[in-house]
């Protein structure tokens, strides 16, 4: 991108879209007005341009505006839905129960609340692609289970789950149902009511839009069994006080209304195409790799989690630097020296975790750029394989 490389890490972050930004530009400056301040026209324009962006971001997840909580991002989101959950806990409902490849936000989460909250965590494993099994849930389940909280689509291995199903059986037990829908919009159609989600987060910068916004869907019969994290001025009907940053969330707003529409399928096949494209080749010239995860249609179109035997991944994306932008794993952990726990989690070796790399294919991605990524990967192993 703009001669820096080709960026293939649509997972950790994506690249703002120019018309996200020249529909935030004018409330840098032109449109200054605080969207709490009720007594002058400038008060209320910021005020329209969130609740057009709330709207739009509801509309893309079939909830209403009332039901969007904006927050700094998914993180906070996570947060926000465990431990708000987690600090109303009626007696009886004592265990949350998450899966083994969720994000580190809602694990770390989920074990901080439950300690503060005199709860206990249950993990459900996951099968050989990172799916969660009903049945493996269920046994899970019981009365005494308060939330269920299952990442819809992975962020290191791109397995979208039937959340639909987990979240009914959740629900037969009488427990509340949370997803970390991080990634889910550029997977998938994602409808909360389909879905029966009481509780989704969803973050702006892993859908071309800014860093720094992002949201908690909170079904409107469930925001009174939520305790809130930040207290204040009472904003975001008392769940999240603070002044909201009017142009973060019109930037939220316009990348999430670009997502939908009749050409999200068409745009989504292309990235897929170009995935598929890319893993082929690689195969041709070095067969012995294998794709962590799904086989199957039921994957993130832009996720490629490989495994190269025989090489070190941290070593191999070193030797590519400048040229191409990948991960080992979560941007969240990468900086952790411990192999990923979503690749141990579906069975992999310690040294078969240390070998994968996560390729993420997006909106700006050229089939150029596949196959120069193709080569340059290529050339870095045979240069190591020589050594």
């Amino acid at each position: 991108m703009d001669g820096h490389g080709i960026y293939m890490d649509y997972q950790a972050s994506t690249p703002v879209d120019h018309r996200v930004i020249e529909a935030m530009t004018p409330f840098w400056r032109v449109h200054p007005g605080n969207p709490h301040a009720t007594d002058h026209a400038f008060g209320w324009a910021a005020a329209r341009a969130v609740e057009q962006a709330s709207e739009q971001v509801a509309r893309a997840i079939a909830a209403d505006s009332d039901e969007i909580i904006f927050t700094s991002g998914a993180t906070e989101a996570n947060n926000l839905a465990i431990f708000g959950v987690a600090s109303r806990a009626p007696r009886e409902r004592r265990r949350i129960i998450i899966s083994a490849i969720e994000h580190k936000s809602v694990i770390a989460a989920a074990r901080a609340a439950a300690k503060r909250n005199g709860l206990r965590v249950d993990t459900v494993p996951v099968d050989k692609e990172g799916f969660v099994q009903p049945d493996a849930m269920r046994q899970r389940l019981a009365d005494d289970v308060l939330l269920v909280s299952v990442m819809a689509v992975n962020n290191e291995i791109g397995t979208i789950q039937p959340v639909a199903e987990l979240a009914e059986i959740t629900h037969s037990f009488g427990a509340l149902f949370h997803t970390d829908a991080t990634q889910a919009l550029t997977a998938c159609d994602f409808d909360v009511q389909r879905m029966n989600a009481d509780l989704a987060s969803l973050s702006a910068h892993k859908l071309y839009g800014p860093k720094g916004i992002g949201a908690l869907f909170i079904r409107r019969d469930v925001q009174q069994r939520v305790e809130p994290l930040i207290y204040g001025g009472g904003q975001q009907h008392g769940l999240r006080a603070g002044t909201l940053p009017v142009p973060l969330c019109i930037g939220f707003g316009t990348a999430v209304n670009l997502l939908v529409g009749p050409s999200a399928d068409q745009e989504r096949q292309r990235i897929q195409d170009l995935r598929d494209t890319f893993v082929n080749q690689l195969r041709k010239v070095m067969p012995p790799i294998q794709l962590n995860g799904p086989r199957t249609s039921r994957r993130h179109p832009g996720n490629a989690n490989i495994y190269f035997p025989g090489i070190e991944a941290d070593v191999l994306l070193a030797s590519l630097q400048p040229h191409i932008a990948a991960s080992t794993g979560s941007a969240c952990t990468s900086g952790t020296i411990e192999p990923s726990h979503v690749l141990r989690a579906i069975g992999l070796s310690e040294e078969e975790a240390n070998a994968s790399i996560r390729f993420g294919i997006g909106r700006n991605t050229t089939h150029n750029e596949v196959t120069q990524a193709v080569e340059k990967i290529t050339q870095s192993i045979r240069r190591q394989e020589t050594r």
